[in-house]
């Protein structure tokens, strides 16, 4: 709840409303095409980010119809003609309110999710040429070392192994790194959606507490409602309590920024290529951060030195 936020709803209705507004239906589009057209990892990706927008326009939607009916509930009491159900209808429906922007937030929460998503299926797309490759090298050397044991082709193929396995571990390491930075935002998203939603549902509960369900008979005239500046109280302690609320989880711990320009543990990229394929490939391999352009023409070029490096320790060992 923002600070000034109205006290009531009422004031709010529109005949053009969003909330009104049908949910989008999911139709085939070109971006579907190109989704099928993709290679099989990044097409497993494709269809689950799709998935998230469509999820996502579902949160947007509650979003609007619990608005909707926080309009409606509050006009409802007015209606009523009776002071203490209408003040206090008017206010759940304030705390409604809020409760449906808290969906629509998360909504935007998980859009940043989503988008990381996307930067893991494009470096699994991209990365998909130099992964058949490695396939159909290490296929020929096998076929190569069947029939001619002694052929000097044998040394530049596994040069060009060399290479491509140093292409994949760089995807590799981005993909797990985005990895975790995708799922810390949705977790931590869910988190503040639920215990902000929580904290409005638990100062409705006083809300409604303040309403007297005292049975009356017949000739007997129910007593004023004297409880509106504790209900007008009420909401401005949500108020204090969303604008004071701070993430209660422990935030998800990352390697990636021991990671050096090439990909590589920082311990051992003063000369990266000196370095054993072993240590890039390794099971603690950190993940990497997203790299600016010039970024990746250092990664490039670092990738070019971690291939030539190899060759020559190929070479010696073949004299």
């Amino acid at each position: 709840m923002t600070r000034n936020r109205s006290l009531s709803v009422r004031s709010k209705k529109s005949h053009d409303s969003p909330a009104e507004k049908s949910a989008p239906k999911h139709r085939f589009t070109m971006a579907s095409l190109r989704g099928m057209q993709q290679p099989e990892l990044s097409k497993k990706l494709f269809k689950i980010i799709k998935s998230e927008n469509h999820a996502i326009g579902a949160y947007e939607s509650a979003s609007r119809e619990r608005i909707s009916i926080a309009s409606q509930i509050s006009d409802w009491g007015e209606a009523t003609g009776d002071d203490s159900i209408s003040d206090i209808s008017d206010k759940i429906g304030v705390l409604l309110s809020e409760i449906g922007e808290q969906e629509d937030l998360f909504a935007q929460n998980l859009e940043d999710y989503r988008s990381v998503l996307k930067q893991i299926r494009n470096t699994e797309s991209s990365v998909q040429p130099s992964r058949d490759n490695k396939a159909k090298i290490t296929d020929e050397i096998q076929k190569l070392k069947y029939k001619e044991p002694q052929s000097t082709k044998l040394v530049q193929l596994e040069q060009e192994l060399v290479r491509a396995e140093a292409q994949n571990l760089v995807a590799e390491a981005q993909t797990r790194q985005k990895l975790k930075e995708a799922y810390d935002l949705h977790s931590a998203a869910v988190i503040e959606r639920g215990e902000k939603q929580i904290l409005l549902a638990r100062h409705m509960r006083r809300l409604v507490q303040l309403l007297d369900d005292t049975p009356v008979v017949p000739g007997d005239v129910r007593p004023a409602f004297e409880h509106s500046a504790q209900a007008r109280q009420v909401l401005n302690d949500a108020e204090e309590d969303l604008r004071e609320w701070q993430p209660s989880f422990d935030p998800i711990a990352s390697s990636a920024t021991e990671m050096g320009s090439n990909l590589m543990p920082a311990s051992v990229t003063g000369d990266s290529s000196t370095a054993e394929p072993s240590v890039v490939g390794g099971e603690d391999m950190a993940p990497a951060q997203l790299e600016s352009p010039q970024e990746k023409r250092e990664i490039s070029g670092s990738t070019a030195v971690q291939g030539e490096g190899y060759q020559q320790q190929q070479q010696q060992q073949q004299l």
